[in-house]
């Protein structure tokens, strides 16, 4: 135990060099003068729906609670008496740009120099008013009076501008800063799922919003709505606040309706998600800007709300990220008809309008021409204008195929006299140099291993399950057999054996050569990990990437023909079978914790008792149940090596649905919905929280949201197969969709796979470094499919293919690269292919009866093997529950 309590220390130094960086800024913020005079007490006010406080002075929010809940707050009010010192932004603030004589853009803030307002009479509607004047340089050329109201028990927060000079005035930046409490610091999980919130832009303009979300997932949810002139036009990081950013809190942002001052200077690199606008003010001329704050009851009702609420409701199908060969389809629903749309960059999209179908949707079909961003503009009759972004990519079996060929070539590193034993393999890139990471500080990105430096080989891997190529498979048979096996993974006879390292790159240069490191690299940094650290096999998170490689060369060996041929299927099944084992008695600290891609152990599980490997299988159960029964023992079974994490819940997920304790699946199931939203802008639906990967697994390196990390397709398995147990949750199939999707919509056009997208409006690119983004590229190769539903507001739909309809046929056309995985909803019937693929699937809406098209035989794959979720016969042998069916030079079609 000793020796486990060491290796999480030394693992986690990072984390407490962090917190220690953190408490020092803290204590910095703490040591400041307070100006926000709490001592002058507290204005208490209620709508039908909140509670709200104010402090007197600055008539700033102190604390916004709901009405059926009282004892929570959605603002960081428990920090107020640190936070209450200049340039410490709070809810009520708004920031400003106006352009100066001289053409230069001044910012203006309340935040920046703290000073009691005026406070003016409240009457009627208006619970509280003030007069900003004093917390403004005396050269601003505008007055701002701020107003507290209520309207049809809502929360009205309202900012009126009068230009007071005897000119015209631009104001080229307005923002209304969101000051949330998302600051988890201090915290246990426990009580970051009972104290905090995580909030979600859809930046959409006159349609945008902002979802605020407890991280339990539990109801109710905050969402801010544009009330007047509020045009959600970008979302600006707020890194002026001192507030100090770690991996406990991702900073906070502003809603800004007016950005053209930032684009013209600090975001001018950058293509932003709306056309940047300024405004004028004439002399004496007054505007209002304000915000509406409503309560929905439950996180799935926030479409619902919206309708009630009168704004626009826009869904896509199957989301924002659109494979050019597929139809995609976008309802749209307002209480005004479309006026007109644009499309940019012109002939991106193809928009065509079908009908209005008898719930009130508009409805379109929607098609992707030109590869990369696309925004579609709605302007409705009453002059209210919506931005859809999307994201257009080449056909999934296109974006798969050219992410094979770039990682076993632009990113196949065999250098034969590599002092670190590389070669051959999949090695880490950087796409802005056009070169190899063969060195880099944090050793680990050099080095094979950890999910920033196996992200290559995995995605390598994973590709070849769902679109095996022999050539690129021969390419990986020698990585198995020279870098992996008695490299990455120990395969010696001892007690190390199929221990995982955490680096076989690391930094020791009393060891090496002289020349071996680049003088150019900073080593003198904790993540320079020396031979001993690197050969530590210690760390559990490194275990699924070998297991999964291990069960990846398995399934092509035992499914196919001449594949693979360096190994017989069963020594990888085996050794898929010792790494999920020796994670469990070599890494024992961390196993305790859900791990990223933690469901190929259950895909593992799975494929040994179909093989009739009893003994193995029920050993496996065991280690598994010991590790699920630890976590039915949590309130929040979904810890890691951070404070908070996002990746841990689809392993405890799987388990916990397995095992049958359904309580913690639907615990884990709410908190991913709290952190994965769907929205219609591609970058923002389905796309899971998670800001600090960018420290140790990009280039570019800052906590920043990331923008479909890997985090998004891991999430969507278990947010998928849930949709699979409750197919009239049309919620978790938005979600899970805009994930999987997500998880491939960073791959270029020529092949490499990103770590992340940046989402700081300063970027808005994706990061240059291949990093961790294999794991997310397993989450995509495991869930892939096809799903087809009907909804009673929508009527018939495919994710994943084109769907036609006849009469009382419907037809889906399979667009999915893996085209194995088809689930129709109204039957509830999962369809799965371990060989072979689905050309077509064809569903008798009166008769009830389904029929499926086989693709031809290849070279490779002469067998299908289909699996059935539900009992049924078919005339073909079954071979490990699977019917054997035996493909022809022709399609063939098979009823069920």
């Amino acid at each position: 135990m000793k020796k486990i309590k060491v290796l999480a220390l030394t693992i986690c130094c990072l984390i407490a060099s962090d917190n220690l960086q953190a408490q020092e800024y803290w204590d910095k913020i703490k040591a400041k003068k307070s100006t926000l005079e709490t001592d002058q007490g507290f204005l208490n006010l209620n709508t039908k729906s909140f509670e709200l406080k104010l402090l007197k002075s600055s008539q700033t929010v102190a604390a916004l609670s709901p009405v059926s809940d009282k004892t929570f707050d959605f603002t960081p009010g428990e920090r107020l008496s640190v936070r209450d010192k200049d340039g410490l932004y709070q809810l009520g603030d708004i920031n400003l740009r106006i352009k100066a004589a001289d053409g230069s853009w001044k910012s203006y803030s309340t935040a920046a120099k703290r000073a009691s307002v005026t406070a003016l009479s409240a009457s009627g509607n208006v619970l509280a008013a003030a007069d900003l004047s004093n917390t403004f340089p005396t050269d601003i050329p505008v007055t701002i009076k701020r107003f507290y109201e209520q309207k049809d028990g809502n929360l009205i927060l309202r900012f009126e501008i009068t230009n007071k000079s005897d000119k015209a005035q631009e104001l080229g930046a307005l923002g209304v800063p969101m000051v949330f409490n998302n600051i988890l610091e201090g915290k246990t999980l426990d009580q970051t799922h009972i104290d905090n919130v995580f909030f979600d832009p859809y930046i959409g303009k006159d349609a945008g919003y902002l979802e605020v979300k407890r991280l339990s997932g539990h109801g109710p949810v905050l969402l801010l709505l544009p009330e007047e002139n509020m045009s959600f036009e970008a979302y600006r990081p707020l890194l002026d606040d001192e507030t100090p950013r770690s991996i406990v809190f991702e900073g906070f942002h502003e809603w800004m309706s007016l950005s053209k001052a930032y684009a013209d200077q600090e975001w001018k690199s950058a293509d932003q998600w709306n056309t940047p606008t300024s405004l004028i003010l004439k002399a004496g001329e007054s505007k209002s800007f304000s915000l509406r704050f409503v309560l929905v009851d439950e996180i799935e009702n926030i479409q619902k709300s919206l309708i009630q609420n009168e704004r626009p409701v826009a869904v896509g199908v199957p989301g924002y990220v659109l494979p050019k060969d597929v139809d995609g389809q976008l309802f749209m629903k307002y209480k005004r008809a479309v006026k007109s749309i644009k499309i940019e960059p012109e002939g991106a999209l193809v928009v065509e309008e079908k009908s209005k179908n008898k719930n009130g949707y508009f409805q379109y079909t929607v098609h992707g021409k030109k590869w990369g961003r696309a925004r579609l503009t709605v302007v409705y009759e009453d002059g209210l204008e919506q931005s859809i972004n999307y994201k257009v990519i080449k056909s999934e079996t296109s974006v798969i195929n050219d992410f094979g060929h770039f990682l076993t070539t632009a990113q196949w590193f065999d250098e034969k006299n590599d002092p670190f034993h590389r070669n051959p393999s999949v090695i880490s890139y950087d796409y802005e140099t056009k070169k190899q990471v063969s060195q880099d500080s944090r050793v680990w990105i050099a080095g094979l291993s950890d999910e920033g430096g196996a992200g290559g080989w995995l995605g390598a891997m994973m590709k070849e399950l769902i679109a095996p190529n022999k050539e690129e498979i021969q390419k990986l048979e020698q990585f198995v057999d020279k870098t992996l096996w008695g490299g990455i993974q120990y395969n010696t006879a001892d007690t190390l054996k199929y221990g995982v390292k955490k680096s076989v790159f690391y930094y020791e240069p009393k060891l090496m050569p002289e020349g071996t490191y680049s003088k150019d690299i900073n080593y003198k940094t904790w993540a320079a990990w020396d031979k001993k650290g690197s050969d530590d096999p210690g760390r559990s998170f490194n275990y699924p990437h070998v297991a999964a490689a291990h069960w990846t060369m398995y399934r092509l060996a035992r499914y196919h023909d001449g594949l693979v041929t360096n190994h017989a299927w069963d020594w990888y099944l085996k050794n898929a079978y010792e790494t999920t084992i020796a994670m469990t008695i070599l890494a024992p600290y961390y196993a305790q914790f859900g791990q990223m891609e933690g469901t190929v152990f259950l895909l593992i599980l799975k494929d040994l008792k179909a093989e009739g490997y009893t003994e193995m299988a029920n050993n496996l159960e065991s280690k598994m149940k010991e590790r699920a029964d630890h976590w039915r023992t949590l309130n929040y079974p979904f810890g890691s090596e951070m404070p908070w994490d996002s990746t841990g819940q689809e392993e405890v997920y799987t388990w916990s649905v397995y095992f049958g304790y359904n309580d913690k699946a639907k615990v884990t199931m709410d908190a991913i919905l709290a952190y994965m939203p769907t929205m219609p802008h591609w970058a923002y639906n389905g796309n899971a929280r998670r800001y600090w990967d960018f420290l140790y697994g990009g280039k570019l390196s800052r906590v920043e949201r990331q923008i479909h990390h890997y985090g998004s397709a891991i999430n969507a398995i278990p947010v998928l197969e849930q949709f699979r147990k409750t197919p009239d949750n049309f919620h978790l199939l938005k979600v899970g969709y805009g994930g999987l999707l997500g998880g491939i919509s960073n791959i270029t056009e020529d092949g490499f796979g990103p770590a992340a997208f940046h989402s700081y409006p300063e970027t808005l690119q994706i990061d240059y470094l291949s990093g961790d983004y294999g794991s997310g590229f397993f989450g995509y190769a495991v869930n892939t499919a096809t799903f087809i539903t009907n909804e009673k507001e929508y009527g018939w739909l495919a994710f994943g293919g084109n769907l036609k309809e006849k009469e009382n046929e419907v037809e889906v056309e399979i667009t999915t690269a893996a085209k194995s995985k088809i689930f129709i909803a109204p039957k509830k019937l999962w369809l799965t292919l371990d060989a072979g693929t689905f050309r077509k699937v064809n569903y008798n809406t009166k008769t009830g009866v389904i029929s499926i098209t086989l693709n031809p035989k290849t070279v490779h794959t002469p067998d299908a093997y289909l699996r059935i979720d539900q009992e049924m016969k078919l005339p073909y042998e079954k071979v490990r529950g699977a019917y054997k069916i035996a493909l022809k030079s022709k399609a063939i079609q098979i009823k069920l």
